[in-house]
Formats: structure tokens, sequence, C-alpha cells
């Protein structure tokens, strides 16, 4: 295969997961039944994969692999990144706290000519697997270029791990030795200005709500002005409040609530959102912290002092240095490589 065949094998994959139903990939219907199956079942085997949750990042993975897009994210690379005479097999150990997390990782392994080896959440074992049927049939070459476990990596060059910064720490100790890139844990920051419209609070809300706020593109803090209104705020959010209906998620507001309660700590709390202040970025599942602040000169120097705890920022505000629209925080683009690591010239670079 060439660089032309691993990009329209990309797009097609895209295609097939932006329209599953499209009669044209009538060819695919096994593949797409099954797809259609574990959207629905999933939920049985993690609670947090609800059918809403997996048709949105199905459909999020399909809108980034196309074909412009995929040509963007590779036009600034040498073509000899791509043309690999000696691949290499990447070990990848996945996270599972949202759907396919481990997407971005498996297309850059095999865009750059290495072999996958992918050790899979048991949270998040189905959908990758699936992606990589579907990938073969489109296109054979990449028949025998990846293979999952759930058990010990074995017999890989390199690594590409994900996980908590305690887990970060056992990698570092078993991955060490191995060219290697380790992801500890980050979170989505957004500043508001106290400009923003009633809509861009309310694409907020989607950036703190989707994926029940486990990934670590979600915004766990924001900053608000001194003056900043909350009941603005929790009037834009209004309509996300059928995610306490969720049992999980309930779970943790309620055990949340009487904590903060019990410690007496003053927060806001809308009925499905705990709103506590707090200098730290990570909050728990159903807190939101904020911070208020005067100067937002300062807040791009805080950002940049601790961008090693920050994954993206989200704001409307142009004085906030390389933040992205309300409402995209879920959205990422290939070129948007987690903790700023860029994957590919990793790779490229192997020996």
């Amino acid at each position: 295969m060439n660089l032309t065949d691993k990009i329209n094998a990309f797009a097609k994959l895209g295609e097939i997961l932006r329209n599953p139903d499209d009669t044209k990939f009538h060819s695919f219907r096994n593949e797409i039944g099954t797809l259609n199956s574990l959207v629905s079942t999933h939920q049985n085997s993690n609670g947090w994969f609800t059918p809403d949750q997996l048709r949105y990042a199905i459909a999020a993975a399909g809108k980034s692999l196309q074909q412009s897009k995929i040509e963007k994210w590779l036009h600034k690379y040498p073509l000899a990144a791509f043309e690999n005479k000696n691949p290499h097999k990447i070990g990848v150990v996945m996270a599972g706290n949202i759907p396919m997390v481990g997407l971005h990782d498996y297309l850059s392994v095999l865009i750059t000519g290495n072999k996958f080896l992918g050790k899979l959440s048991s949270g998040d074992d189905q959908l990758l697997p699936l992606m990589h049927r579907i990938l073969e049939k489109i296109e054979p070459g990449f028949k025998g270029r990846a293979e999952f476990t759930d058990g010990r990596l074995k017999g890989f060059d390199a690594i590409i791990a994900t996980g908590s910064n305690n887990s970060a720490r056992y990698f570092e100790y078993y991955f060490g030795k191995y060219p290697h890139i380790i992801r500890k844990n980050r979170n989505g920051i957004s500043v508001i200005s106290g400009n923003e419209s009633q809509e861009q609070l309310h694409e907020l809300g989607n950036d703190i709500f989707r994926y029940f706020g486990l990934g670590c593109r979600n915004v766990s803090k924001i900053y608000v002005p001194e003056d900043f209104q909350f009941a603005t705020f929790f009037e834009s959010i209004e309509s996300y409040s059928p995610v306490i209906d969720h049992h999980k998620y309930k779970n943790n507001y309620d055990y949340n609530k009487s904590i903060l309660l019990v410690n007496s700590v003053p927060h806001y709390d809308n009925g499905f959102l705990l709103v506590s202040e707090s200098s730290a970025y990570a909050s728990p599942v159903s807190v939101l912290h904020y911070e208020k602040y005067q100067d937002i000169d300062q807040i791009n120097l805080d950002l940049q002092n601790h961008s090693q705890q920050i994954q993206c920022v989200v704001s409307e505000s142009k004085k906030i240095s390389h933040a992205i629209a309300p409402g995209t925080s879920q959205k990422p683009q290939l070129w948007n490589y987690a903790d700023a690591v860029d994957t590919i010239e990793f790779l490229s670079n192997l020996k």
C-alpha cells in the first residue's frame, strides 16, 4: 500500500461511520449490523457507554475521517514518514474512559506503515477491533497490520500508553527502556469572558456533560469574571438535566453532594451539576470547579504555567491563547494531538 491507498481507505471508513445505513455499503452489512448491535447493547457491559454516547463517538470519528481532513493532517510530514521499509510493532495501552479513545493512536500507527498491537480496556474492547475488520475489508493491505489483546503486551518495539497519573508511574517503570509516549491525567478548562451568548454557554454544556465528563477533553473547571452570574449559566445548560437520570452519574452526584454538605463547602447546585470554587483542575464526575479572575492576561499566564495538566482550553475570547470554541472539545481534529505530543513524528523517527 502507498500513502494514497491508506488515505482512501481511512476516508471510506469515515464515510461508513457517517452514513452506516447508506445502501451503497451493502457489502458491509454484517459489520454494520454488528456496530448497530454494539450501540444498542454495549451499555450492558459498560454502563457509561449509552447508545447516545456511542452514536456521538462514532459520528465524531466519521466526521474527522474526511479525505480533506486526513490530507490536512498529513501534509506537513515528509513522504518518507509513511513509506516505512522497516515496520515496527507498536504496543498501545488504551484507556477505556470514553468510546474508541485509542482510535487516533491506531490510525497513526497504521498510516506510518507500522504494526499495531493494542491492549484493550475491559470497558471498551469491541469497537476498535470492529473498526479494523471494516478497514481490512476496505483495503486488504491492512490485513495482519493490527492485533488486539486483553492480556500482557509482548514483542513490541515501542509503546504508547494512556492512563492516570498512578498508572503512568507503572508505565514508566515497565516501559521506560523502550521508545515511548506515556500520557497522564489532563483536563479541559474553560475561560468565560462574560460576553458569551446563551447559545455559547449552552454549547459549553456539551463540553462539560458529553461522555458524562469522563474524557480528558471534558471541561472540569471554568474561570469566571468576579461579577459572573451563575443563574444565566444554569439557565443556558438546563437542557442537559436528563444526565441526572443516568444511574451511575446520579450516584456520583449524590455522593459528591453529600461530601460538600458534610464538609460545609459552599457550592451551587442546579439539581444535576455541583459547582464548587477550587484551584484544582480535575473535578469528580458531576462536579464543576470554578475560579474567579480579574485580569484575563493573568489567566493566560496561569494556563501556560500549568500546561502539563491541561488538554484543551475552551473560550469565546480571542484573548485566550489557542482556545477552541464552546461545544467543540469533544470533536478533536486529527491534528489535535493528545498532550500536544506529535504521534506521527514519534513513530516516523523510530530507528
